[in-house]
């Protein structure tokens, strides 16, 4: 009996000690595809899981290097180790004591395609590639135009707003919409004169890296009423005067014919 209740007892908790196994395991969580602009910077964004208990950074290695080669490392804490062709390029934004990888490629060059993926390793415990998930980057040789937004009906001394925003992958951008994008916007407050009707406004995006981009606006507006009188009331005075003097000039040129 005494070694029958041990087998139910065996057989009763080995499904617990199973699933806390499996629960614990490694795991990353990157943005598969980032388009990147040649010459800027870009943030691959990175999470990961690993077992036990949470370490500090101190206990953790990261590493990053591409799919095919792991000996090809973008990123290692020893800059020796790191390929020729990315040293001084790459350093490591996240904690990898709060499990973030986040890796920033900066002066990004148009053959950096990737795939890239994260290494960890705790020394004398365990270490793994995530090579089932990885980053690839997309080039753009020249960037995106920024998108300028603003009121539709401008008018003579009324204050108009306008917005200009544009979408990056750099951690220089100030608001993170999408995973791996990020949007910087500035906003222009101005008020707007008769003299500034059908001209351009234009909204320039300077990039890390040296690169611009453009995006222009034809403005028109609209003369207020006070102002339209002030127009009027002149024109009419002078065609006012023009016909009488004429009336007059004609009627004394019959007179004295």
């Amino acid at each position: 009996l005494g070694s029958r209740s041990g087998w139910l007892l065996f057989i009763f908790h080995f499904p617990v000690i199973f699933a806390t196994v499996l629960s614990d395991v490694w795991k990353a969580e990157v943005v598969s595809e980032l388009k990147t602009l040649v010459s800027s910077c870009v943030v691959l964004p990175c999470k990961f899981q690993y077992p036990g208990k949470p370490l500090p950074d101190s206990r953790i290695r990261g590493i990053w290097h591409k799919q095919d080669k792991r000996d090809q490392r973008l990123y290692h804490e020893d800059h020796t180790k790191i390929a020729d062709n990315f040293k001084g390029r790459t350093r490591l934004l996240g904690h990898l004591g709060e499990k973030n990888c986040t890796l920033e490629i900066d002066e990004v060059r148009n053959h950096d395609h990737g795939p890239f993926c994260f290494r960890a390793e705790i020394p004398s415990i365990d270490k793994y590639s995530f090579v089932q998930s990885c980053v690839t980057l997309s080039m753009m040789s020249a960037p995106e135009k920024p998108k300028l937004e603003q009121m539709k009906t401008l008018e003579d001394g009324v204050p108009a707003t306008f917005k200009c925003s544009i979408r990056h992958t750099s951690t220089l951008s100030n608001r993170d919409i999408l995973h791996g994008n990020w949007e910087v916007e500035s906003l222009l407050i101005f008020i707007p004169t008769e003299k500034d009707d059908f001209t351009d406004l234009t909204c320039t995006v300077s990039f890390h890296g040296g690169l611009q981009s453009s995006v222009s606006s034809l403005i028109h507006v609209k003369i207020s009423k006070a102002d339209f009188l002030h127009i009027i009331i002149p024109v009419v005075a002078v065609l006012g005067t023009s016909l009488l003097f004429g009336g007059v000039f004609y009627i004394m040129c019959k007179k004295y014919r």
